[in-house]
This record gives C-alpha cells, structure tokens and sequence, in this order.
C-alpha cells in the first residue's frame, strides 16, 4: 500500500464516458485543502471541458491541470473508465458497475486485469454493518423524487414544477416547493439508505405527510401522503411469514415481497432498494394489466433494468428522463398516454445537481478513505478492491467465468 513518508500522486480523471458526466470526485476548495493538511500529497486534475468544476477552478486553487497525469499513482474517477483510457499499473477508484457481472462492463474488467490495475470500486466500499460508505444516493434520491412529482404533474396536470438542473443548486430548488399545492395522491418511498432519504427529504420539503403502513392501506385522505418502507415491511420469509435481515440478505431467495397490497392503493413511487437478481421483484410484469394495479408513475431511483421494478426498460437521458410502459403489452411508448405507467430512469440523476453532488460525495471520500489509504490501507479498502495488481481478490472470484468471458 502507500507510505505516509513519500510523496503521493493523486490524479483527478477526465470523465470519458459518453455521454460525458460532470461530477468530479473531489472539487477543488476539497483538493486545496487535502493538499494543506497533507504535505506529501500532490493533487493533479486532467483537463476537462465537462467538469462542472472548470480548469479554471482548480488552477485557482492551487491545483495543477494538466493533459497528462500519467506519474499518478491513485487515480480518482467517477463513472466507468473507457478501456482505452486505462493507464497500466495504476490503482483506479470509480464505480465500475462490475459486481453483479454486468454485460455492457465485462471487457472491462477484462482489461484491468491485463494492464495489471488495481480496482477499488467506491460502491463497494462498506461500513462494518454493511452500509454503503460513499455514493451519491442522496443525491439521486433528490433529483429522482423531484423528477418522479414532475411526471405526476405532467400527467395529471394538477401542478407544475421547472427541471432540477434549471436552479444550479439545492438550496434554489427547495425554494421552488414553498407554495407548491399537490392534490390528495399517495406515495410510497422504498428503501433504507441514501437514495430513500433523499426522496424523504423531497417529501417533507414539498409537505407530505408520512403515514403509518395500516393507515396507508385502510383509508384516503384529504392531504398527500406518503409510506415509507423499508426491508421489513416489503419481505417475509415464504416458510415463516417473518423477516431477519441477515438471513435475508444470505438467502433472498427464501423470500416473497409484499408490495402488491401497495401498488394497488398508490399513485405514486419512488423506488429506491437495492436489488440483485437473487431478491424478489417488488412486483410482476403481468401485474401492471390488472385494474386495480393503481400507481401512475414510478420513479426507479435505484435503475436497475428489468430489476426491481420489472417495467425498467432501460435508461432514458437527463433532458428525457420520462417514458411509458403500455399497460396491455409491456411496450416502451411516449409518457402521459391513458395507457402507460410512466417511468422515471436516469442512470446518473445527481448530474442535475452535479456541485452539491460532487461537494457531498468529496466529504464522505476525505472522512471515511483517504486517511486510510495514506496509512497503510484498511480492512473497508481491501474488502472494496475488486482487482489487486491484475488478478481478482478473494472476495471477487466468483467474477472469474465473467472475467474469462465465459458468460
């Protein structure tokens, strides 16, 4: 690993993934000050027209931008490095979306294991109870609520709300809320981390009130509210009718989802669990054809195609983030039709609010990495290295027939 005595060279990667995402891992008052409190680390920044930090910016202060960060060790990134990019021998941290084997991502991996690269994917790293230690969930949860009120406006016609990316920032986006006047519909929110607590925040700034589960269920309201449902409350074990978390997440497949009872009283979802292809799908294709599947819209936060929410066709684009599921035959078709639920799926929401994003995902990287990383690393880093010098850890074998290309 590193050595606190020598220098250290951390290298800021353009983002090379069309299209181009604007969020940057550390943004440049974050660099500065690294650098202030670490003497021995030297940031460089890869020139970049996308940043939604500018060159400009991090040569303010203090940063070196450069074309060629070929001499840094650690390189720091956000999405999915193109192949062609990958610089050997280096040791590479971004969301490589290769974990659950992931088609579009396998010559990937391929690849970094021949440029004898080490890989620590930021989804991966966790605290000791299991909790995602970095991300932009929070974030995404914001954009995707809003987005997922928008469409309902749009679709019904009851309200009228503007594009996050429109207001540059958090703060003047929650001042677009005050006033807002939305009709007596019921949401729910699924999840327990960031992404849930984002869409949380959204319904609190817009006034819905959360309800308790049995109220949501049994009885309208002369208000919008919400649900809020977590692990407990959408699984039970199909033997017992009781759930336990660890067992749950072992053995998924010893487990039903309850959140039809939901669909069929809501008008609204935000969606933000996690999901592998071992968990129950909150619901079934078919379901969508039955009249009393009541939800409208869904917002997929978590955007896992034909995951989850087995309607995710795919991923629309920040600037169309909207489309329609026909009911009858499961077709992709234009959003807002008598016959579609509408989708909400956009792989990289925080791209709206790329500053705050960026600002936010830099505090977790300085608090809980970085000092790691200097001294030495630790057990959160090495269980959240998929690759070490060119050959997969441990924990990743069972990436081996995706890595040879078997599948």
């Amino acid at each position: 690993m590193l050595s606190i005595y020598s220098m250290i060279r951390i290298g800021l990667i353009r983002e090379g993934k069309v299209p181009a995402d604007n969020r940057v891992a550390l943004t440049p008052s974050q660099c500065k000050a690294i650098q202030k409190k670490f003497p021995q680390i030297q940031i460089k920044a890869e020139s970049s027209p996308d940043r939604c930090f500018s060159d400009a910016e991090y040569r303010k202060s203090g940063i070196e931008v450069t074309k060629d960060i070929s001499d840094c060790s650690i390189l720091l990134g956000i999405k999915e490095v193109p192949i062609d990019h990958l610089i050997a021998h280096k040791t590479y941290l971004f969301f490589s979306h290769t974990k659950k084997k992931q088609p579009h991502n396998q010559k990937l991996l391929q690849t970094i294991l021949q440029k004898n690269i080490t890989l620590i994917d930021y989804e991966c790293l966790e605290h000791e109870d299991g909790q995602r230690m970095i991300g932009f969930g929070f974030f995404a949860g914001i954009v995707g609520a809003h987005n997922g009120m928008m469409a309902y406006g749009i679709r019904t016609g009851a309200f009228q709300l503007g594009r996050v990316h429109q207001h540059k920032t958090f703060r003047k986006l929650m001042h677009t809320y005050f006033g807002l006047q939305i009709p007596n519909i019921k949401i729910v929110v699924t999840g327990s981390g960031r992404v849930a607590h984002g869409a949380l925040e959204i319904m609190n700034l817009m006034q819905v009130r959360e309800v308790e589960k049995e109220e949501f269920l049994e009885r309208d309201f002369p208000y919008p509210v919400y649900v809020h449902l977590k692990g407990s409350d959408l699984y039970t074990n199909k033997e017992t009718g009781t759930y336990n978390r660890q067992e749950f997440h072992e053995q998924p497949h010893l487990y039903k989802c309850n959140f039809m009872e939901y669909a069929c009283c809501a008008d609204v979802l935000m969606n933000g669990v996690y999901w592998d292809m071992s968990v129950p799908r909150l619901f079934e294709k078919e379901a969508i054809a039955d009249p009393a599947f009541r939800l409208q819209v869904i917002a997929d936060i978590t955007d896992d195609t034909n995951g989850s929410i087995p309607i995710n066709l795919g991923d629309n684009s920040i600037h169309d983030p909207v489309y329609g599921v026909d009911r009858i035959t499961g077709l992709k078709m234009k959003p807002y039709l008598p016959s579609t639920i509408d989708i909400m799926a956009v792989g990289n929401l925080p791209n709206e609010l790329p500053r705050d994003a960026s600002r936010y995902f830099g505090e977790q990287l300085i608090k809980y990495v970085l000092p790691d990383m200097l001294e030495g690393g630790s057990r959160a880093i090495a269980d959240a290295t998929i690759v070490k010098e060119g050959r997969l850890t441990d924990s990743y074998n069972y990436l081996s027939d995706y890595a040879e290309g078997k599948l």
